[in-house]
């Protein structure tokens, strides 16, 4: 009786124990769903963006970075216990953090991957806050509608040109910033009094403008990126502010008419212009890489392009210059790009994205300037143009123009 009694009494006791251990398991919180005001700490400054959480049509937990117009989708999250992981599209970055329910907060970092140096920085966010900036705002005293010369300078002293696009209405401000090498996309903020804040944030590139005015139709101020880049700014109001035609700063040298190159597609095999699948075809060359926001503009708008001209004699090739000179890193980024976009082009790794290594792999250019640039062949693989960067949809106009002549250069060559 006392051994039935002691194997009674052991049963409850593990039972109890392991009850008691499943109670101590850490439960998994949850993301609400919502708006969240999430905050970037960048060189001391806070880098403000709005992060849309939801659910889609399986009940998955899904959010959107919003920056103005736009909505990048963030469908890879993971909540495990108080920690939630946010892969940042097609980027190799998270956002890591820890759930606070209680104050509706996360609290964590937000990490790029395969760089020089770890790269991480501090990150927040609240729930139910659909500001970006200020909650109440100052009335503004300034109108910054227009466009304007613009001139960065970092701390080297090294200069750049620009044009911003900005549009006012109360305090709400939007716009971009131009350059020979492509656009700052999507930037959002106010205008408080007559202060000028702008921002955006897309997972790669996350950008911080302030600026005031410096006396009639002129600003002046600072502009912080990434981790730790900052740059000093002017502006004149200026309606007739123009860049450097894109078509003419990557060209090719004396002597070249053509380009000639052999590199592997995403599953090793050796690709070249030579190939039959391109002669007599009118190709497009997207100097690009998967971590380069402004080249996923371009892919968004090339991938579907392509799909709808590809029996009328089109071919695209996307040369890509990823941050990993690993063959698996890199084709493990493109066939992520690959996927989201729908790209039924050849992606062929290339190389790495340090211009001057780019340029080594294509010695017939001046030089790479920027990515994306795109390089357009005719039927006879001679090259008829050669458009370095890209303006994208968060230019309004700019980027019509581009589709506009784009679109009327390839028909062109098409009917040759």
């Amino acid at each position: 009786m006392n051994n039935l009694f002691k194997y009674i009494s052991a049963g409850v006791n593990l039972g109890l124990l392991i009850l008691f251990a499943a109670a101590c398991q850490p439960k998994n919180k949850t993301l609400k769903p919502g708006t969240w005001r999430g905050v970037l700490t960048i060189s001391n400054q806070e880098l403000p963006f709005l992060l849309e959480v939801t659910k889609n049509q399986t009940g998955k937990t899904i959010a959107y970075l919003v920056n103005g117009s736009e909505k990048i989708l963030l469908d890879e999250i993971t909540v495990t216990g108080d920690s939630v992981k946010i892969p940042l599209h097609i980027f190799d970055a998270d956002l890591k953090a820890h759930i606070n329910n209680q104050e509706d907060g996360l609290k964590g970092q937000w990490i790029r991957y395969n760089l020089d140096e770890p790269y991480e920085v501090e990150f927040s966010a609240k729930h139910d806050q659909q500001y970006r900036f200020s909650r109440n705002p100052a009335a503004p005293t300034q109108n910054y509608t227009g466009k304007w010369d613009v001139v960065f300078k970092d701390e080297e002293g090294i200069e750049e040109k620009a044009i911003g696009v900005f549009t006012q209405q109360g305090n709400h401000l939007s716009g971009t910033f131009l350059s020979a090498t492509g656009d700052y996309r999507y930037l959002d903020g106010e205008v408080s009094g007559d202060e000028l804040r702008l921002s955006t944030f897309d997972g790669s590139h996350a950008y911080l403008f302030k600026a005031s005015p410096n006396g009639e139709g002129k600003l002046q101020g600072n502009f912080f990126s990434g981790k730790t880049g900052r740059s000093t700014w002017l502006a004149m109001r200026n309606e007739n502010a123009v860049l450097p035609a894109a078509d003419t700063l990557t060209y090719l040298k004396p002597g070249y008419s053509k380009l000639d190159f052999t590199f592997p597609d995403l599953n090793g095999t050796k690709v070249s212009l030579a190939d039959p699948q391109f002669k007599g075809k009118v190709v497009v060359l997207q100097l690009m890489g998967s971590w380069c926001p402004n080249c996923m503009d371009e892919t968004a708008y090339l991938a579907p392009f392509y799909n709808q001209n590809k029996n009328k004699g089109l071919e695209i090739i996307g040369l890509a210059y990823e941050q990993n000179p690993e063959f698996e890193k890199a084709k493990k980024r493109l066939e992520k790009l690959k996927s989201r976009f729908g790209i039924n082009y050849p992606l062929l790794v290339a190389g790495t994205r340090d211009k001057e290594s780019a340029a080594k792999t294509l010695p017939m250019l001046n030089h790479v300037m920027a990515f994306p640039t795109t390089i357009i062949l005719d039927k006879k693989g001679a090259v008829r143009k050669i458009h370095t960067g890209f303006s994208g949809p968060g230019t309004g106009h700019y980027y019509e123009e581009f589709v506009q002549d784009f679109e009327k250069t390839i028909q062109k060559l098409l009917q040759e």
